[in-house]
């Protein structure tokens, strides 16, 4: 297939194909249900505790514990990767839901009750017993100075799984998959066999009621230790709109030449492909080959990474489901992104419906 490289100009105002049907919600996500706790960091707290900068690692309760109590003045909210792009499509103004395992403890009910503060269907039963609600400790470092919050901003996250391994393919919420436009899955479930099957079995009925199913690689060293099963999911075609940022997708398909990633990308995705770039800015690849390349939005300060590709999802889902095109599409994903780094945290403290003026 050869490969057509879409100038802004040249964008079509044709809306995106979803389906005649009236749907509840237009995205319901499924993901890691977990609290963020957010600090600033100097590199060596991470040193004395074995972290390497800019990573995720998977840690127990007892690790949790002893992180918390040197991580200082901290920030508390609800999080996860895909809890953070439905919370940003919710703030877009959309109708959206959320499959996700908490323990019945006080993080599990602070996690609750943020996501349906915010106006998303969030209905899933809490585990009575076993490990507590999941944590994700996220140390935000950056050079010199750790006050200094705009140079070189790195977040590293230890994460405690706890909750989020009990959950299974009996809370997947067979009505909420069937009247959405859009399912999401966050690629971090991976690292729990029953929460694969889980994702699998939101894959079947999304795409047995001709819905949309949307995938993030999440992380490269989620890639990395799930490559195979990853690109199993694309090539068996259970992938329709997929994210990933330039190192995640070049770890995936183990090729540095972006160009011949994105022209497989646009064979295996049946909607569309969407590579982050960081200060380069994204580009989205649809299903017949047509690249639009979408600049960075550019901002003052940046305070913290964490959360900027959950949002640029947001932004993109949101246009995909209202039937923008896809420059459009990519256009808010960057401006959704741009908002969130302003602030400690994966959920931007300004209404991002705001956002809508500017497209």
């Amino acid at each position: 297939m050869k490969m057509k490289r879409v100038k802004k100009e040249e964008v079509k105002t044709e809306s995106a194909t979803i389906g005649a049907f009236k749907k509840e919600f237009d995205v319901c996500a499924i993901g890691n249900a977990m609290v963020d706790v957010l600090a600033y960091a100097d590199a060596s707290l991470l040193k004395k505790h074995g972290l390497t900068k800019g990573s995720t690692t998977l840690i127990d309760e007892q690790k949790a514990a002893a992180l918390y109590k040197e991580m200082g003045a901290a920030t508390e909210c609800s999080g996860g990767s895909a809890g953070n792009t439905i919370s940003g499509i919710a703030s877009l103004g959309a109708k959206t839901a959320y499959i996700g395992k908490v323990r019945n403890d006080k993080l599990g009910e602070i996690f609750k009750h943020d996501m349906r503060a915010q106006g998303i269907y969030y209905n899933t039963l809490p585990a009575v017993m076993g490990k507590s609600t999941a944590q994700c400790l996220v140390f935000v470092t950056s050079d010199g100075d750790s006050k200094v919050k705009s140079k070189n901003v790195e977040r590293t996250m230890a994460t405690f799984l706890g909750a989020c391994q009990a959950l299974t393919r009996y809370d997947i919420d067979s009505e909420i998959i069937r009247n959405s436009k859009v399912c999401y899955a966050e690629g971090y479930l991976w690292d729990i066999e029953d929460a694969r099957e889980a994702v699998r079995k939101a894959v079947y009925l999304a795409h047995e009621n001709n819905r949309v199913f949307a995938f993030t690689l999440s992380d490269p060293f989620c890639v990395t230790r799930h490559r195979e099963e990853f690109m199993e999911l694309l090539t068996s075609g259970s992938i329709d709109i997929l994210f990933a940022n330039e190192h995640e997708i070049t770890a995936m398909f183990e090729e540095t030449n972006l160009q011949k990633i994105l022209m497989r990308l646009s064979k295996l995705c049946r909607v569309a492909a969407c590579v982050t770039r960081s200060s380069k800015g994204s580009v989205i690849v649809d299903h017949e080959g047509n690249v639009y390349d979408i600049e960075a939005e550019r901002v003052a300060e940046v305070y913290d990474v964490t959360g900027a590709g959950d949002l640029y999802a947001a932004g993109v889902l949101y246009g995909y489901v209202q039937g923008y095109d896809w420059y459009t599409c990519g256009r808010l994903g960057s401006l959704a992104a741009s908002e969130v780094i302003k602030y400690l945290g994966g959920r931007p403290l300004t209404k991002l419906s705001t956002l809508l003026e500017k497209i």
